[in-house]
């Protein structure tokens, strides 16, 4: 035992020494103004004197709870993935470093207003102080954090922006071995669960306690934020989900506002064909009458290797309106998107601190929350849709869905659009605001909702889907909403997409008879169309629904046919069951007999949740413990979002993204809410707070949120300064 001391001893001065004295002062400073209280939930509620002094606690909290994602979403945010990851990543990280340059972040961070630096510093410091208390953890690659680094994730969303960029085409024009393009998603994964979130806004004259109300329910990869209260005596008083590593509260509440972000449909990237010209003295391309010399820059990219770090280089290309990212039949395309670091992480931080409607649209003023729609709410009583906050106003002649042509100057972006120009609620006659990802045109219900023709095409490219179907009749009508009963709305267990697939299957049964399948005809016509642990149609229904879609998509003349005529995927499906829907059943029959025994198989048997390791992919093992979840993944309509699926060779199916964190907020005098979060805050599967969330989580019920300090004080587990 005195040797093992010995070890830690030495261990612990040797990392320590890495830190100057000046360094570990500044730390122990910041670290003795700061109070963590973990409640009985394991939910930090950091208290700081000032705004940088919570920023330093809750990003140690994080750190606490999971610093190997924290870690990882800044190797991907930097580029810098393929030195943990190895070569394999090496045009994931290309694709970050076009538009992230360390030299480039470094000259922003000096250019950022003095209160944001201090968050940024903070920030590092808290990271950085974590490591040197915590000798026993390795980082993968980075062991010293700098504030710069802050401004490199600086939006909260499950896929940012540069995601949009092919990979494959990048490997295939900056020379790696050609690949083959990627396919269309819907060949690679027609079940592939919804990416999106629900947010619901419910006015004062539609509750019963004449308070507004907000439900905020990201649909993400599960463990992919987590939960966290940060307080200052600076007016900081947030609650809410945060993405691993970032410093501001993404999709919470504070006394005053509440906001909830969906991903959006609106055309905020484009791509243009840049006619190329090489000459002398580098590549040219076209615009207007002028050929202008594509700018030039080395990009090294390091990787990992059996031996250490080995590094390619890149000379990648820019045009004016963004850098090259692939060859399409002769032309090379660039690319232009939203990159405003510094407003973006002003924004994002200065959201939280909000006190009404007219302060939260003054921040939306920075436009730059370029992916997300928001629904919001407030303790005056106001609620409010805002679309897509970074939308380029374009000609509305050109076909913004595909490239165009970069040597046309019309084609150039004209600024962007306003608030007032883009479409957007405020206190509709309706009573409530909604989004599930859908189209905004039903965003206040049929009659108080934007009209699509008011508005350029480019402003939304979403369809409606069985989600938002299924919102309007949670939320139309509806005068007397409490915390309680939203949740209820929101867990709703109706799966409205079969109300449009089941009719087309009944009439081709009729049609041609089938005795062996009569049984589960019988079944489905029975069926209330709601899932449920204990039902058996729901097994059948969805079973059914997967073969269904996988076939549909595998018919790749009948699909081009159908998307030639305007239908989305959904409506193709719904048409073409006509063709395949009674065979589908047949072998829905079967698999459910194969797999499980049983035709009759409860649903709970077979949609299960599973958390057995803090690994960021998950393993999953029918023989381990596993709890039954009775929603459904938000393909079938599901407002509870729960996608699922076999891993393995295991026969049950497990979820892995959908419903990641849920809370009901009601605002007034004082502010009230109730949360989830999937599994548990902790993702070391010693902490007891690893999974103490999971058997409420999978019955769908909230557990109350502890905001005020008396409240947090009798549910206190624990309470420290970082470092002890």
């Amino acid at each position: 035992m005195k040797l093992f001391s010995l070890i830690l001893v030495f261990v612990f001065s040797s990392f320590s020494s890495l830190a100057s004295d000046a360094d570990l002062a500044r730390w122990q400073k910041q670290a003795g103004e700061v109070t963590i209280t973990r409640d009985t939930w394991g939910i930090p509620h950091v208290y700081g004197k000032t705004d940088a002094n919570a920023v330093f606690g809750m990003i140690y909290a994080q750190a606490e709870d999971d610093f190997n994602r924290i870690e990882l979403n800044f190797l991907n945010a930097m580029g810098r993935l393929a030195e943990a990851e190895g070569e394999k990543e090496l045009y994931r990280d290309l694709r970050m470093k076009l538009y992230i340059d360390p030299v480039d972040m470094q000259q922003k961070y000096s250019e950022s207003p003095a209160y944001l630096q201090k968050l940024m510093n903070a920030w590092a410091d808290g990271l950085n102080y974590y490591l040197h208390t915590h000798p026993d953890v390795t980082p993968k690659v980075i062991s010293k954090f700098e504030p710069w680094m802050a401004l490199t994730f600086t939006e909260g969303s499950i896929g940012g922006d540069i995601e949009s960029i092919n990979i494959n085409g990048l490997a295939n024009f900056y020379g790696a071995a050609k690949a083959e393009p990627k396919v269309a998603a819907l060949t690679q994964d027609p079940n592939a669960e919804p990416q999106g979130s629900n947010g619901f806004a419910i006015a004062p004259e539609n509750t019963k306690n004449g308070k507004a109300l907000l439900l905020i329910n990201p649909h993400t990869s599960f463990y992919f934020r987590a939960e966290v209260h940060m307080r200052s005596d600076e007016g900081l008083n947030a609650y809410g989900a945060v993405t691993w590593g970032q410093f501001f509260i993404y999709q919470g509440f504070n006394e005053n506002t509440g906001w909830m972000h969906t991903s959006s449909g609106a055309d905020f990237i484009d791509e243009y064909l840049e006619t190329v010209e090489k000459r002398a003295d580098g590549h040219y391309y076209k615009h207007g009458d002028t050929w202008k010399k594509l700018r030039e820059r080395e990009i090294t990219l390091a990787y990992k290797a059996e031996k250490g770090l080995k590094s390619k280089t890149v000379t990648a290309y820019y045009s004016h309106h963004g850098p090259i990212v692939r060859e399409l039949d002769g032309k090379w395309v660039s690319v232009a998107l939203m990159q405003n670091p510094i407003d973006a992480l002003k924004q994002s931080y200065g959201r939280t601190k909000t006190t009404n409607y007219a302060d939260y649209r003054e921040n939306m003023q920075l436009h730059t929350n370029s992916s997300n729609n928001t629904l919001f709410a407030d303790a005056e009583g106001n609620i409010a849709y805002f679309h897509s906050n970074f939308i380029p106003r374009r000609d509305p002649s050109f076909d913004w869905k595909k490239p165009v042509d970069g040597s046309n100057p019309a084609t150039d972006w004209q600024g962007l659009h306003t608030l007032d120009e883009t479409v957007g609620g405020h206190n509709p006659k309706s009573g409530y605001l909604n989004n599930t990802n859908n189209w905004p045109w039903m965003m206040a219900g049929p009659e108080h909702s934007p009209k699509a023709i008011d508005y350029p095409s480019y402003m939304e490219n979403y369809p409606e889907n069985y989600r938002g179907i299924h919102a309007i009749e949670v939320l139309d009508g509806k005068k007397d909403f409490t915390i309680d009963s939203l949740a209820a709305a929101a867990y709703s267990s109706r799966l409205t997409a079969f109300d449009v697939l089941l009719p087309v299957l009944y009439k081709a049964y009729d049609a041609e008879p089938n005795a062996d399948l009569a049984p589960q005809i019988a079944l489905l016509k029975a069926w209330d169309h709601r899932s449920g642990v204990d039902s058996t149609a729901t097994s059948l229904a969805i079973i059914w629904g997967q073969e269904l879609r996988r076939k549909a998509a595998d018919n790749e003349v009948a699909r081009a046919e159908a998307e030639g005529r305007g239908l989305s995927f959904d409506e193709y499906v719904a048409e073409y069951t006509a063709k395949i829907g009674v065979a589908t059943l047949s072998e829905a029959k079967a698999k459910l007999i194969a797999d499980f025994g049983s035709a009759e198989t409860p649903w709970g048997e077979i949609n299960r949740f599973q958390r057995l390791t803090g690994d960021i992919v998950q393993p999953f093992d029918d023989a381990a413990p596993s709890i039954p979840v009775g929603f459904a993944s938000a393909r079938w309509g599901s407002l509870a979002a729960y996608g699922q699926r076999t891993f393995n060779g295991t026969k049950r199916i497990y979820g892995t993204r959908g419903n990641s964190f849920v809370a009901v907020v009601e605002f007034g005098d004082k502010v009230k809410a109730k949360a989830i979060t999937a599994g548990g805050q902790s993702g070391d599967p010693a902490s007891p707070h690893f999974n103490d969330q999971a058997p409420l989580y999978s019955a769908g019920k909230l557990r109350d949120v502890y905001f005020y300090p008396e409240d947090i004080k009798k549910n206190t587990e624990r309470k420290y300064h970082p470092g002890e």
